[in-house]
């Protein structure tokens, strides 16, 4: 899997998530590293770095500003599906670094 210039929004997350279907993800790869700036719904600005490993699966850092105005953090592991249409749809699980350090799920697919 390779994720540069790829463009992502969500489609399900648990109850304690921030993202929603409004929240785009703009993903760039430079090698094994990741990078995105996200957006919309409950997010007003969202960064994550992280690492994709041989098998196109990520682990990576977030932190985001959301619309009450906290800077929220957390980690994340997903893991790529195939779509039968040739786009990438991400099974994530992650959770908070900050606040109640809760845990859930979510999931994103390519645009």
């Amino acid at each position: 899997m390779y994720y540069n210039n790829k463009t992502f929004r969500a489609v399900s997350n648990s109850g304690n998530g921030e993202t929603s279907a409004e929240t785009i993800f703009h993903y760039k790869q430079v090698g094994n590293v990741l990078m995105a700036e996200y957006s919309g719904g409950r997010i007003v600005a969202g960064h994550l770095l992280g690492l994709v490993d041989e098998a196109g699966q990520l682990d990576f850092r977030y932190h985001q500003i959301n619309t009450d105005g906290q800077l929220m953090t957390g980690q994340c592991q997903s893991v790529p599906e195939q779509l039968p249409n040739g786009k990438i749809r991400l099974h994530e699980t992650w959770q908070w670094t900050s606040g109640d350090q809760s845990s859930g799920t979510s999931v994103v697919d390519e645009v």
